[in-house]
């Protein structure tokens, strides 16, 4: 048969579309409520970009400003407070990445090893917990436990030596707090997505391996990280593409005068330019310049992650 015809015998996608929705009416009515979440949460709110083009006035509408191009862009570049802003962004989401997305893995992977059912579910509970506390309670104990008598300044003081003090009074200490609540409050349940993929490795290899006499570090150094590193891979894009992404409400719960200069990142930049100074097209320009390094980051770890491990988002 020759190809053109093989081409006009394929089936249009829409028709192809509209025949899998009749045959599984059920699995689309499912995804409409997530359908409905990202139009509305996440592309509606696109349209709000263009007003980095223009001197926005609320009261004129967007198309009634003046349009200004390029100008909140250039202003952003040449502010005093770009690179401090950018520094810190990039410096805290490196720390996260670089202790806080192993430690929920390494978590799961150890609480796996273990035989007591009663003792695992337990743990889970426990580790579970801090993600269902709001922001404002976690930052709450967090400052409890860092002043002058909390819990954590004194055991650093006990193990430095140094005299006691508020530790959010110093600029210094600000990131890693940060890090360190950021991990005690999710890598529970962060956790649960590698419990998941630990479930979907095949229990043979591991029959396997005790065959071959390895011990257990051996098995899950060859067994149980090659099972799930699809999985690792995937969300290591994903992290890696928000590297530009901080959120502001604990920072600013957080943050105080004398721990700017390392507690400043470009999300309480824009809260601080866009509603506090009602600067609304330059706080948008900002919002734009994250997305787009945001969105070259993705595609850059995507690409290096096709070509070196054939494991990508597409």
């Amino acid at each position: 048969m020759k190809r053109g015809a093989v081409c006009a015998q394929k089936e249009p996608f829409f028709k192809k579309l509209w025949k899998n929705m009749r045959s599984h009416p059920l699995l689309y009515i499912m995804i409409l409520p997530v359908l409905a979440y990202f139009l509305v949460y996440h592309y509606y709110p696109m349209y709000g970009m263009i007003i980095s083009l223009f001197d926005y006035v609320p009261t004129k509408g967007v198309f009634g400003s003046d349009f200004v191009g390029l100008k909140h862009f250039k202003a952003f570049l040449g502010d005093p407070y770009f690179f401090r802003t950018m520094r810190n962004t990039v410096s805290i989401n490196l720390l996260l990445l670089l202790f806080g997305f192993p430690f929920p893995i390494i978590f799961a992977i150890l609480l796996n090893e273990l035989t007591g059912t009663r003792l695992r579910k337990i743990t889970q509970t426990i580790t579970y917990m801090p993600h269902f506390i709001s922001a404002v309670v976690i930052c709450g104990l967090m400052l409890d436990f860092c002043k002058t008598n909390g819990v954590i300044t004194s055991v650093f003081c006990a193990v430095t030596g140094q005299e006691a003090s508020n530790m959010f009074s110093h600029s210094a200490y600000f990131q890693p707090l940060y890090v360190l609540m950021c991990i005690w409050q999710e890598f529970g349940w962060d956790s649960i997505i590698y419990f998941a993929a630990l479930t979907g490795i095949d229990q043979s290899l591991y029959e396997a391996a005790d065959i071959d006499g390895a011990n257990r570090f051996k098995k899950i150094l060859h067994v149980t990280l090659p099972g799930i590193s699809p999985t690792i891979v995937i969300l290591l894009i994903m992290r890696i593409g928000n590297m530009m992404t901080l959120g502001w409400d604990k920072i600013l719960l957080l943050y105080n005068p004398m721990v700017y200069e390392k507690a400043d990142v470009i999300s309480t930049y824009v809260y601080r330019i866009g509603l506090m100074n009602f600067e609304y097209s330059f706080a948008a320009a900002v919002g734009f310049f994250n997305s787009i390094i945001n969105f070259v980051l993705l595609i850059l770890a995507n690409t290096v992650s096709r070509k070196v491990n054939e494991t990508s988002l597409w």
